[in-house]
């Protein structure tokens, strides 16, 4: 018992390091310890869970994202309505609600306000009882909402325990959850290289994530959220105003945005708003606004408020970054995985102080939606450095004898036929050969994150390719002084630049060269994952798919396309080619951490530890899991109830291990 007592105590405290970590690296962005060691704390939390599945705490790192899909949205009724704001576009609307409060208010004094970030996100409510994250909803119709909590839960900037000794009996708190723009930008480029329609902007990447079935997708989206508000339970918390609230708010280990501001008079508001609009560029996360509400509470209970609307607060827009323009041609532009993406060429237009000329219209869907054809005057949005978009078509201005635009049947590039796999959205031209798809590929090798060859931009590949001196990235190496001061505008001095970039991008680490292959789906992470998993390159050339989506962050979708990459017969050439070319530097690793390179290994039965987390650990330390045995399996891990694969494996005399003797091979 004493011993029991013990390693209960020791999974508490290191819930509570876990909590701790997790509240300073998402919530502070001031991490104290590496991935590594929190990777560590967190392994024995679930080592001690896996043998004493009773004692799973609401806030343990197991209950972040749950095993199951779930088979649809149950309903969650605000007991405090979630109400709407009315909307001011400019500084004599907002002076014109100033007034307005004073007046109701029947004083002349200038009213304290609170004026903070009005988020492009989605709106939802957190129930917390005893301290516990117990649901998670969306705003609704303001009264009744949809159950999201499996999916809020994989927001790491949520608390699943609020970090206090003495936490209110139930308290609702109010947020708005948002896709980080880099994170939005990585989860479309996966979408595009993937064949699938790209999500129009982060709020709508936001809604589509927090609506999925299977939380595993929303864990692979990097949500975040930040807290404005509380809807039961404010009373509990001693405050008075909006400003303490949101102090309260952020002692408990909450989110909130450090933008936010208090000033006495509406002069200050103005100009909290006018430096945010100068601002928002540079924030990772979308904001159309500002919000402005009464500071005190008592205040707010005397103005009261409307059907739909408190009358104590207002959202203060920012003016919409959209202008018109005429669609000049639809062109369309061939990928290095093959896939063609329309683009609209328009005549030049100002938008956020960029000029505009081109908009990418996605794909043959997104031009039947909005069925823009050439000649038509179109609505064009520009939000930060996302892609302009056209967003509609105005009818009324169109030009008699228009034609539909359709995606070609043959590639603009090579001719090809052109194919569009069932299920897919996007339609690609399948010739490897195809010269927009060598040169996107070769610009993809030499970019920044790929091997980074300095120098080696468009209008040199472009001549390459043309000249036949480069159909594949290994035919770079190849180049020599000779041939290329004989190209169009390369000084002798540039050709030498190129070539040394060359020579030093021969030293590159695996991870880097996986990413720059150009493996559907492999991007810098995935890339180093893999390079983590395998640093034996001939491992990872012949992993079975089921082995590839046993690694954590890898999946079905990721080890398909890896594997159908190496299947592929001038793939898994050129793969050698470069690897005799290239001085390839592997992940390092700890002494010993290898000791399973070469062996092949198969699961069998209940184990006490999931499956996935098993595969990993094989996998780290050089092994192939598969998923039959032979006379070609070197281990039989047998849990629980193994069955036939037990009894072949004794016929095959293949050895056989429980759980024990699998750690002491690791």
């Amino acid at each position: 018992m004493a011993k029991e007592r013990a390693t209960r105590e020791r999974l508490r405290q290191l819930l509570r390091e876990l909590a701790e970590h997790d509240y300073r690296y998402h919530v502070l962005d001031a991490p104290t310890i590496s991935d590594a060691a929190y990777d560590r704390l967190k392994r024995q939390a679930l080592a001690i869970e896996a043998e004493h599945r009773e004692w799973v705490e609401p806030d343990s790192p197991t209950q972040r994202v749950g095993g199951q899909p779930a088979e649809g949205f149950a309903t969650a009724e605000h007991r405090v309505p979630m109400l709407s704001l009315d909307n001011a576009t400019g500084p004599q609307e907002i002076e014109a609600f100033d007034a307005r409060i004073r007046r109701l208010l029947e004083t002349d004094e200038p009213v304290t306000y609170t004026v903070e970030l009005k988020y492009d996100g989605v709106a939802v409510e957190l129930l917390y009882q005893d301290g516990i994250f117990r649901q998670g909803s969306t705003r609704g119709d303001g009264h009744i909402g949809e159950d999201i909590t499996h999916n809020l839960r994989t927001v790491r900037s949520i608390p699943l325990r609020l970090r206090t000794s003495d936490p209110p009996d139930i308290l609702e708190v109010r947020g708005e959850v948002f896709m980080p723009l880099d994170e939005f930008a990585r989860v479309n480029r996966d979408r595009l290289e993937g064949g699938l329609e790209p999500f129009a902007n982060p709020r709508n990447s936001t809604a589509g994530t927090l609506r999925q079935l299977d939380p595993q997708v929303s864990a692979a989206r990097g949500l975040d959220i930040f807290m404005y508000g509380t809807g039961r339970g404010e009373a509990n918390l001693g405050v008075r105003c909006h400003m303490d609230l949101m102090e309260r708010l952020r002692e408990l280990g909450l989110k909130v945005n450090p933008r936010l501001e208090r000033n006495t008079g509406i002069e200050g508001v103005i100009e909290f708003h006018r430096k945010l609009e100068r601002d928002r560029d540079q924030l990772n996360y979308e904001v159309d606004g500002s919000v402005v509400k009464v500071d005190s509470f008592e205040l707010r209970e005397r103005l009261g408020q409307l059907t739909r609307s408190p009358r104590w607060a207002i959202a203060y827009k920012f003016p919409p970054r959209q202008e018109t323009t005429v669609v000049r041609d639809i062109r369309f532009h061939v990928g290095r995985t093959g896939v063609l993406t329309p683009v609209a060429v328009l005549q030049p237009v100002p938008i956020g102080g960029v000029t505009v000329e081109h908009a990418s219209l996605h794909n043959q869907d997104e031009i039947e939606r909005l069925d823009v054809r050439v000649g038509d005057t179109v609505f064009v949005e520009r939000a930060g450095d996302v892609i302009p978009k056209v967003i509609k078509v105005v009818r009324e201005k169109r030009p008699a004898r228009t034609r539909k635009v359709r995606l070609p049947e043959k590639c603009p590039e090579c001719g090809a036929a052109t194919l569009r796999a069932e299920g897919e959205v996007a339609v690609r031209c399948p010739n490897l050969e195809c010269p927009a798809q060598v040169k996107e590929r070769l610009l993809h090798f030499a970019s920044r994150g790929a091997l980074d060859v300095d120098g080696l931009g468009e209008k040199l590949v472009d001549q390459l390719v043309e000249r036949g001196l480069a159909k594949r990235p290994s035919d770079l190496f190849e180049l020599d002084l000779e041939t290329l001061a004989g190209l169009d505008r390369l000084a002798e001095k540039s050709a030498q630049n190129l070539l040394a970039a060359l020579e030093q991008a021969r030293d590159a680490s695996t991870a880097r060269f996986l990413h720059a292959l150009g493996i559907r789906h492999v991007g810098e992470r995935v890339a180093t994952v893999l390079a983590d998993a395998y640093p034996d390159l001939d491992l990872l050339a012949r992993a079975e798919t089921e082995e590839l989506s046993a690694i954590h962050e890898i999946g079905p979708t990721i080890a398909q396309t890896v594997r159908a990459f190496f299947d592929d017969r001038s793939n898994r050439r050129e793969f050698q080619r470069l690897r005799e070319r290239l001085r390839l530097r592997a992940p390092t690793v700890a002494p010993g951490s290898r000791r399973l390179v070469g062996k092949t290994l198969v699961l069998t039965g209940t184990l006490s530890t999931p499956r996935a987390a098993i595969r990993a650990r094989i996998i780290a330390a050089g092994g192939r899991v598969i998923g039959s045995v032979s006379k070609n399996t070197d281990y039989l891990v047998a849990g629980e109830n193994p069955g036939s694969k037990l009894t072949k494996a004794e016929e095959q005399g293949v050895s056989v291990l429980d759980e024990a003797g699998l750690e002491k091979l690791l």
